[in-house]
């Protein structure tokens, strides 16, 4: 499967856009091909590439999937170029993902995919998810979080003893009395 961690289409703009940082009211945007910045509204519309997928006669298909059978059908090279003819199009698409259902993906939708498929490798961001990467990268996630744990709780039960005046008063880390009550 294709790694499409990050990739994202907005409404409206054309190209594809990496999601660099969050603002203060929306996203900030990296386009993949002039690499120019922007940033993007909370209320525009913005789709992930890794939530998008295609139907077919059983279950609907993920995107990074088709992409993948792109990449091994074209050896890591371009695909066909989306500003073909139609019946081109669809019989491409169909040595790519044969059980495509015919009545309900549009040759727009075909263009659409070979023109994202062609943005990300002419970029340099067609990169395999590999299932073991996947795994250690759980790993060491769950690991991280068991250490911080430990962590905590060592802190907190240092933080519970609380220090004593002579008089028996609390004493405050940080903040002065003045007056007399």
């Amino acid at each position: 499967m294709i790694d499409l961690t990050g990739i994202i289409a907005i409404s409206g703009q054309p190209g594809l856009f990496k999601v660099v940082a969050q603002s203060k009211n929306g996203i900030i945007v990296e386009g993949l091909t002039d690499k120019k910045r922007i940033s993007i509204s909370s209320t525009a519309k913005v789709s992930s590439l890794e939530d998008i997928s295609m139907f077919t006669t059983g279950e609907d298909k993920p995107v990074g999937e088709i992409m993948k059978a792109i990449y091994d059908k074209e050896k890591g090279g371009v695909s066909i170029d989306a500003k073909a003819d139609d019946k081109a199009i669809a019989a491409y698409f169909e040595l790519v993902l044969p059980d495509y259902d015919k009545e309900r993906v549009y040759t727009s939708n075909m263009r659409k995919l070979f023109n994202w498929y062609n943005n990300l490798q002419t970029s340099g961001n067609l990169k395999i998810k590999e299932a073991d990467t996947k795994d250690e990268a759980t790993e060491k996630i769950v690991k991280a979080a068991t250490e911080k744990k430990v962590a905590l709780k060592k802190t907190a039960t240092k933080d519970t003893t609380k220090a004593k005046t002579s008089t028996g008063v609390k004493k405050t880390a940080g903040v002065r009395k003045t007056g007399v009550a």
